[in-house]
């Protein structure tokens, strides 16, 4: 009798303690297909934002242990809001929910939350939530950076009108990423998006001039720790020339 040998489980970077090294240091998702898992299952699209929240946990948890030092996810774009009234009100709840979770596991974790993007439309009791864990966890070393009302042009847009209000008559490269949402971060050195697409989807387009980017069909309520590892493997695998040869 012939047996079928037993295939040996495959480890992830933490478990071998390899951690990255200095060429990666941010790590930002574009996190798509919370909604089509669900119809998978068939499940309104809120089940599937639920889950792709616990996996924005994971996943968020994973990068800090194996020393990534920033990382900014894609949770709520500027053009999110024109989706069914009622899977908004979901993301809402889930995002305020997220956030009361921070206050209470911000003394386990390294972790020194940052909310970007147009903050004003929120509720002024979610905006003083936001500042609050944000002062909170400042001394923390590990960046993540929540884009909630998020869009690149937008975010493009308000860093020359400050600039404007600040009297500039010429405006640098350098003086629109000192107005950036992310201006204490460097640019992501890597972009993952899950979910199948191919398109930026108005994500960090400033940031993400040189950044290489890893597409995946995985759904993001199933993207996993051993997913962020092949993402990494690809990333060493490629040559970044900044437009050199």
């Amino acid at each position: 009798m012939f047996w079928k040998k037993k295939q040996k489980k495959r480890q992830t970077m933490a478990d071998r303690g390899e951690r990255v090294d200095e060429r990666l240091k941010h790590i930002a998702f574009i996190m798509d297909g919370n909604g089509r898992w669900a119809r998978r299952r068939g499940m309104p699209r809120e089940f599937g934002h639920s889950h792709g929240a616990a996996t924005f946990k994971k996943i968020g948890r994973y990068c800090e242990k194996i020393g990534l030092q920033y990382m900014t996810v894609y949770a709520f774009s500027t053009e999110n809001w024109k989706r069914p009234q009622k899977e908004v009100d979901t993301i809402m709840k889930i995002f305020d929910d997220y956030i009361e979770e921070c206050f209470l596991e911000m003394e386990e974790d390294n972790v020194h939350f940052r909310f970007i993007g147009n903050l004003a439309i929120f509720p002024d009791d979610l905006q003083e939530k936001m500042a609050k864990i944000d002062r909170e966890t400042a001394h923390k070393p590990f960046i993540l950076n929540i884009a909630v009302n998020y869009g690149g042009r937008e975010e493009i847009t308000n860093a020359c009108n400050e600039l404007i209000r600040e009297g500039k008559q010429v405006i640098t490269e350098a003086d629109i990423s000192s107005h950036l949402y992310t201006l204490d971060c460097p640019p992501p050195d890597l972009i993952v998006r899950t979910g199948g697409e191919f398109r930026s989807s108005n994500f960090l387009l400033w940031q993400s001039a040189y950044s290489e980017y890893y597409f995946t069909d995985i759904l993001w309520p199933d993207f996993s720790p051993l997913d962020v590892d092949d993402a990494i493997a690809a990333f060493y695998g490629r040559k970044r020339r900044y437009g050199g040869v």
